[in-house]
């Protein structure tokens, strides 16, 4: 075959979430509607354009939660009903359960063995974990390891690409500064066993939750993919805006407003244009400006939610596919740990 008519070799893409529980709006928008789109992208000739591998993060749980783990099995099948309702499709990305890949504890256990501890250290979310979580003991090996872990997440499928916003992007460089020292010890030759990944910038617009915060669990301020639309109303009713505009006939500033931060995402371009008019000049009064945001949010929830509903009446059809997902993500850890084992001298 020339090379003109050579199929482009689809690149391999990796990403995951820990199941803290049911997915919320800002997960969707900054993580799982990118996912999709990757997971759909082709060539001009139709090939699929990525190879993608979509995870639920049971081990990084651990690494925070591990005094409680009682709710874990239930998280890990709420994000996996999310994964799916969002619009992952098993037949197009490997969709599996980090546990169910052995791999990923023993790369990073082997990773762990040539990592400095200052690299761990230097880790900014560290401290600023241990600060915002003062409640919970972190002073432990699993916390400081898991950058280590997350490496391991990406380079055991020799990833070509991690998709992540501007503001995660130096998460990723640790990893390629692990597989870079790897390859140094390791790698005969030219060889780059640990490939380093690439950080794939995906759009991951502001989201602010209902108290004007970051949409966080953390916060409980978060608007649920599966909140019925009862209660996205209801959230969005007492969602804060514009703090000068007290009483109805006060004009406000919609680009102060994190209400309208979140028409910018879910409404039309017409619906903002009234917005911004009718906010600016009184002539609409904050509750019928939520209104039309419930609108445009349960209008976007609805076919996720018609997934979901499909996937629970269907249990046995999500074991499948998880299952299905662990056999292909383990056949090619596989073929890197082969590849590790034998540089490392432990074949």
């Amino acid at each position: 075959m020339s090379e003109e008519t050579k199929q482009p070799v689809p690149r391999r893409v990796l990403s995951g979430m820990r199941p803290t529980g049911k997915l919320h709006l800002g997960n969707y928008m900054g993580a799982l509607k990118n996912w999709v789109e990757l997971q759909n992208a082709t060539n001009e000739d139709g090939a699929p354009k990525y190879e993608c591998y979509f995870f639920i993060a049971d081990y990084h749980a651990l690494t925070t939660d591990y005094a409680d783990t009682s709710g874990l099995k239930e998280n890990v099948r709420d994000v996996a009903l999310d994964f799916l309702a969002a619009g992952l499709d098993p037949k197009r990305c490997t969709i599996f359960v980090q546990s169910d890949v052995p791999a990923h504890a023993e790369l990073s256990l082997l990773l762990g063995m040539i990592t400095p501890l200052s690299w761990l250290e230097r880790v900014p979310s560290y401290k600023d974990q241990q600060e915002q979580l003062k409640e919970k003991d972190l002073a432990t090996f699993g916390f400081l390891g898991y950058p280590l872990l997350m490496s391991a997440d990406i380079l055991v499928y020799q990833a070509d690409f991690v998709p992540v916003g501007q503001d995660q992007a130096a998460h990723v460089e640790i990893t390629r500064e692990i597989a870079r020292r790897f390859n140094h010890f390791y790698s005969g030759g030219n060889q780059e066993i640990l490939p380093e990944p690439k950080v794939l910038l995906t759009p991951s617009p502001k989201l602010p939750g209902t108290d004007g915060r970051k949409m966080s669990k953390s916060y409980g301020n978060t608007i649920l993919l599966s909140d019925t639309e009862a209660d996205v109303r209801a959230k969005l009713k007492t969602m804060v805006t514009d703090p000068a505009r007290i009483r109805r006939t006060d004009a406000g500033n919609p680009e102060i407003c994190p209400v309208f931060d979140l028409h910018k995402v879910f409404s039309s371009s017409e619906t903002q244009a009234d917005v911004r008019a009718g906010c600016t000049s009184a002539g609409i009064g904050c509750i019928q400006c939520k209104g039309w945001l419930a609108d445009a949010v349960v209008k976007e929830l609805a076919p996720i939610q018609k997934r979901r509903e499909y996937f629970e009446a269907h249990p046995d059809e999500v074991d499948a596919i998880l299952n299905e997902g662990a056999v292909r993500a383990n056949q090619r850890a596989e073929q890197t740990m082969q590849q590790v084992r034998c540089a490392v001298g432990l074949v």
